[in-house]
């Protein structure tokens, strides 16, 4: 396994993440124990929840996983969404940041949050504020480093501008959707995170399923998946070109004699400034298929055929 710096902090990561948002819901308990001892097995040392998936309850989950062996993990949280039905209980502000932190680490069963992440900006607080309670929970020991979710580039500066105005330890993440069909972030945030030293740690790598090869044209999409689930009509002339675009991305996949997700996730490994993928396995073969990707290398020849398919910058899903 080849760790990677956290950004410019000191603490190594595996280039693979393993997600939790389903935790509770579409993956069973039982199951979510055999995903983790599987992925810390392989050496995978991230777990990324946060306190709004299943209610909380991937943090619970994940706590009573962790008993005896929480310091083999370097384990990640978020806070912004909803908590309740009260105007405080969401957002950035150091009132929701102070509540929350204390319901994630009771949940944890931990004492510390190794990697606490705004899972969305908030226009309606100030940046100073968000970022003046996370480093007091830093200073407190409740949290060692955090980062962001979702921020565009343009707030990624700003945060770090406020941290070096107010003498607070910076930003040392940011979480953005990421993928071969979703290249957007190459514009602007990639830059800014190369440039600043912000760890990338992407999410949504697989595209909802799509660069799994689960979706085929002009059939209805899998009952168990995220398009049927949300009621996405996979016939519509809006998916012709994602269509045409995954199966060109299988033939090279086959060609290399991996397979498509293996190639996405290789692919975005070999990206320049990208530090880590959360993947989202819901069984243990997902999650092998997943591992496969750290022994699939991206040539020259791999990036070229990529980006004539899916150019840079291109948004297809």
């Amino acid at each position: 396994m080849q760790y990677r710096n956290l950004g410019r902090a000191g603490v190594k990561v595996a280039p693979i993440i393993l997600g939790t948002a389903y935790f509770g819901t579409r993956v069973e308990v039982a199951t979510t124990h055999h995903l983790i001892d599987t992925a810390l097995d392989a050496g995978l040392n991230v777990i990324d929840t946060a306190n709004s998936y299943t209610d909380g309850q991937s943090e619970t989950i994940i706590g009573a996983a962790l008993k005896g062996r929480r310091d083999r993990v370097v384990l990640a949280s978020k806070v912004h969404f909803p908590r309740g039905d009260g105007p405080n209980d969401r957002g950035n502000s150091r009132y929701h940041i102070m509540a929350q932190v204390e319901g994630s680490l009771r949940r944890l069963q931990t004492d510390r949050i190794d990697l606490y992440q705004l899972h969305r900006p908030d226009p309606t607080v100030p940046i100073e504020e968000a970022l003046r309670a996370l480093d007091d929970l830093r200073q407190q020991g409740k949290v060692v480093y955090y980062g962001t979710s979702m921020f565009p580039a343009w707030q990624l500066c700003a945060a770090l501008w406020t941290s070096d105005r107010l003498g607070l330890v910076p930003i040392v993440s940011e979480q953005p959707s990421y993928s071969l069909l979703r290249r957007e972030v190459e514009t602007e945030v990639l830059p800014v995170c190369r440039e600043y030293g912000i760890a990338t740690i992407l999410y949504s790598p697989l595209a909802s399923g799509w660069l799994t090869g689960k979706y085929r044209r002009n059939e209805p999409a899998p009952t168990d998946s995220r398009l049927s689930a949300s009621g996405v009509d996979l016939g519509a002339a809006e998916h012709a070109r994602t269509f045409d675009a995954v199966e060109a991305l299988q033939a090279i996949a086959y060609a290399k004699g991996t397979t498509l997700s293996q190639l996405a996730l290789a692919w975005l490994h070999a990206q320049p400034g990208v530090t880590a993928t959360i993947i989202g396995p819901r069984t243990p073969e997902q999650l092998q298929d997943n591992l496969g990707a750290l022994d699939v290398t991206i040539t020259d020849e791999d990036r070229a055929a990529i980006d004539a398919i899916v150019p840079p910058e291109t948004t297809l899903v």
